[in-house]
């Protein structure tokens, strides 16, 4: 018999909701809630948590109690923590669990990065994260690798601004710093219809993990956002899953100053990067020649302007109709093109996932 995931029931505290993503009311809230509930078969996929742990000996215990059990292996890379948290899972009776120590502190990114080496070394096919502070809710795994098990996607990441009930519980200066920095994410990745991108609570096929350029992976609080770039570059499909997140008396080491600072001169360089390589290099498309009139148009009015302004402000002679059509005219004609070629990107975003991709080649092999 194929294992299945449990079905997922939403927690009402008691109460009955009438609002919110499990409401009655309206059609959507309706199917959402049938979808949570429905069972999902593992179709004999290995799942595996990788959990990251950096001063969380008050809460990774509790965290490691509520990993459901259709879950195979749970690997804990301890970011060599200067508290308990080494210890504390020591102690745990869960067989699953395996303990690695780094010698030094890497990061999120690099403890992450040595939880997958692990995890894809001892079979799993389904690399799911969930930090060791307890924001994330562990019964919510089988809903967030629900699109990879059905094929629809590599990678699936939580979303918390879906519902405003939730989003009110988020703390301000988070919310900020996510709105801040999400179109950003959404350029330099070219995801553009996923949000929340600095949302830890993700999960990833291998083939997608081994197609990845692992040098190119943040070994810091950059990793959830280079991850996203990174599968933006080998064409992986990403899905949003409506995860509310849990927040209590913990404290981020996220500091949101720091990330909105650091982050725009990196996300400006991958977007460079993002744009050379899969219009220009990979492929010659046709937004990579908008892009090119656009960018030439502009600068062309841009600097034709200034020129005949600076000359007009020195001589006092008001410069003619025909000069500054000169100059509005590549601005308008090249504001558009970029425009177009910003919308080209936005329908460029991969469609057909990497898992897929490989099935057919293999069953293209095999037929050969």
């Amino acid at each position: 018999m194929a294992a299945t995931l449990p079905m997922v029931q939403p927690a009402t505290n008691g109460r009955e909701s009438s609002s919110g993503p499990f409401s009655m009311r309206g059609s959507w809230s309706l199917e959402y809630a049938r979808a949570v509930a429905r069972p999902v078969p593992l179709n004999g996929l290995t799942v595996a948590v990788v959990i990251p742990a950096y001063r969380v000996a008050a809460q990774i215990a509790g965290v490691l109690a509520e990993i459901p059990s259709f879950v195979s292996m749970i690997v804990v890379v301890d970011d060599a923590s200067p508290d308990d948290t080494a210890a504390v899972v020591e102690r745990s009776a869960d067989p699953r669990v395996r303990l690695i120590r780094r010698a030094t502190n890497g990061g999120v990114g690099a403890a992450m990065l040595t939880g997958y080496r692990f995890a894809l070394a001892h079979g799993a096919d389904i690399a799911v994260k969930i930090d060791g502070d307890g924001q994330m809710d562990p019964s919510q795994i089988g809903r967030l690798i629900e699109p990879i098990i059905r094929g629809g996607a590599d990678y699936a990441k939580g979303n918390r601004f879906v519902h405003t009930r939730e989003l009110a519980r988020m703390p301000a200066p988070r919310r900020v710093g996510n709105t801040g920095l999400s179109f950003l994410v959404k350029a330099a990745s070219g995801y553009w219809q996923v949000f929340d991108p600095t949302n830890g609570f993700t999960a990833i096929h291998a083939r997608a993990l081994e197609a990845l350029d692992w040098e190119g992976i943040g070994e810091r609080w950059f990793f959830e956002t280079s991850m996203l770039i990174e599968l933006g570059l080998v064409g992986a499909v990403v899905r949003d899953v409506y995860m509310p997140a849990r927040y209590g008396a913990e404290k981020s080491s996220l500091s949101i100053g720091d990330a909105l600072v650091s982050f725009p001169p990196r996300l400006l360089a991958r977007t460079l990067r993002r744009i050379w390589l899969c219009h220009f290099v990979q492929d010659f498309t046709p937004l990579a020649l908008f892009l090119l009139a656009g960018a030439l148009m502009v600068g062309f009015g841009t600097l034709w302007g200034i020129v005949h302004w600076i000359q007009s402000a020195q001589t006092g002679v008001p410069a003619s109709t025909g000069t500054v059509m000169i100059a509005v005219l590549p601005l308008i004609l090249g504001t558009q093109l970029l425009l177009q070629s910003l919308v080209l990107d936005m329908q460029n975003a991969p469609k057909v996932p990497l898992i897929k991709d490989l099935v057919r080649s293999s069953e293209t092999i095999t037929q050969s």
